[in-house]
């Protein structure tokens, strides 16, 4: 089942047990994947590939408002953030953890022959393509940094 078909039928239910913040959730991935079909050169599908990079972005963009909204004192506002994120995670592959994200990529440092700091644009290249959908750009870079500063 294509990530199209799964937000219809999750819509569905949401509608029934009348639940407004995963309604709301399922409402912007669809726009998202409407958007995304509609696109140039997309032939009216959206790309196997192209879901899991589309999901993680919402999860970014919400975590940045949401950041922005505890900053600014609006709980009212952060809470609807969080609420999307926990439903549009749901359609995300499990995140690594942490011991295992640093173990990965202790073996990309090694399988790369990075040795200092300043090798790790050569790290990140190769483990943002091995880890994608695995973990957030963000952890990946903090144990790049980590890794190669010892």
């Amino acid at each position: 089942m294509n990530l199209e078909q799964q937000i219809m039928g999750e819509m569905k239910e949401a509608m029934k047990a009348k639940n407004e913040a995963a309604l709301r959730s399922l409402r912007a991935i669809k726009a998202e994947i409407i958007k995304a079909k509609t696109e140039p050169g997309a032939g009216g599908e959206l790309a196997t590939e192209k879901e899991i990079p589309m999901l993680q972005k919402m999860v970014k963009q919400r975590k940045d408002a949401l950041e922005i909204y505890k900053t600014q004192n609006r709980e009212d506002l952060a809470q609807k953030e969080q609420e999307e994120i926990d439903v549009i995670e749901k359609f995300l592959p499990a995140q690594m953890s942490e011991a295992d994200l640093k173990a990965a990529v202790q073996a990309i440092i090694t399988e790369v022959g990075a040795s200092s700091p300043a090798d790790m644009g050569k790290v990140m290249g190769v483990a943002t393509k091995k880890l994608a959908g695995q973990a957030d750009g963000k952890a990946i870079s903090a144990a790049v940094k980590e890794l190669l500063a010892k």
